[in-house]
């Protein structure tokens, strides 16, 4: 890694780790001059990320997307930019605390793994690898949100049903809101999922000479695509709202995780390149 390239991590690092104090003590003092505050600090962090990726892009000459340090902080900008761009059109009251904690959380995640810029697979030279990848972190991006979106539900949902108005109550939003922005976001990430493992089998027709190899990535991508699926279905045919909706979403998020992370470490397969 380049000490341009380093430096533009640590300062990720630092502005987004700013931008969480500021959504932290808005959260406790709900002060609106903070909360502006941690705002453009969470913008700034998106752009941050963005030349870091593109810096990447310089170093190794092909998307930045190939290992577990890419793909993670990749992670983090698409929750970032799903946040900021469902921020432009919905006001849900301290959602950006929650979904900033998490974009935290994945880039000192990021930190401790190999950061190096490896050489690119021959079966990776292709120009679906920005399309398949990019697309489908964007699809975990937005279903963050929904995670994020169902456990901000079970806290109020919590608050509500103890009839004891404590700290949550005033803080989160209605649950009629946090049910529209699970349906949001849930819907946003399906699409992008749908078009990431079509855009996978595609490339692998080109690659391998088939479109589906069930290859252990393949399989859980596959899935996590029926959890959210059944999500979809569910709420839009017999109408799975509230609780329900908000414990799958975050079901639904562990299957990313694992997808990404336990898939490569436990299981192997020819997507193994990201170790």
């Amino acid at each position: 890694m380049s000490d341009i390239s380093y430096l533009i991590f640590q300062s990720v690092l630092g502005v987004t780790c700013l931008a969480c104090a500021a959504y932290s003590v808005f959260f406790i003092s709900q002060k609106k001059k903070i909360r502006d505050i941690a705002r453009i600090l969470l913008a700034l962090s998106g752009v941050l990320q963005t030349l870091y990726i593109l810096s990447r892009y310089q170093l190794a000459g092909h998307t930045p997307i190939t290992s577990q340090h890419e793909a993670v902080v990749f992670f983090a900008w698409a929750t970032t930019w799903a946040y900021l761009s469902f921020r432009w059109r919905y006001t849900v009251k301290n959602f950006g605390t929650f979904v900033s904690w998490l974009i935290f959380l994945l880039l000192v995640t990021s930190a401790f793994v190999p950061r190096e810029v490896s050489q690119l697979l021959p079966a990776l030279q292709s120009w679906w690898l920005p399309v398949h990848a990019g697309v489908s972190l964007l699809a975990y991006g937005f279903l963050s949100l929904a995670f994020c979106g169902g456990l901000m539900y079970l806290l109020q949902e919590r608050e509500l049903k103890s009839k004891r108005f404590g700290y949550f109550f005033s803080r989160l939003p209605s649950l009629e809101a946090l049910d529209q922005l699970n349906s949001h976001c849930l819907t946003a990430g399906f699409v992008f999922l749908t078009l990431g493992i079509i855009s996978g089998s595609i490339w692998a027709r080109q690659a391998w000479g088939t479109y589906w190899q069930w290859d252990p990535k393949e399989t859980w991508s596959l899935i996590t695509w029926f959890i959210y699926l059944i999500q979809i279905h569910q709420r839009f045919t017999v109408g799975w709202r509230g609780k329900r909706a908000a414990v799958m979403a975050i079901c639904g998020f562990a299957a990313v995780i694992f997808t990404l992370w336990g898939v490569t470490f436990l299981l192997g397969g020819v997507h193994s390149y990201a170790r």
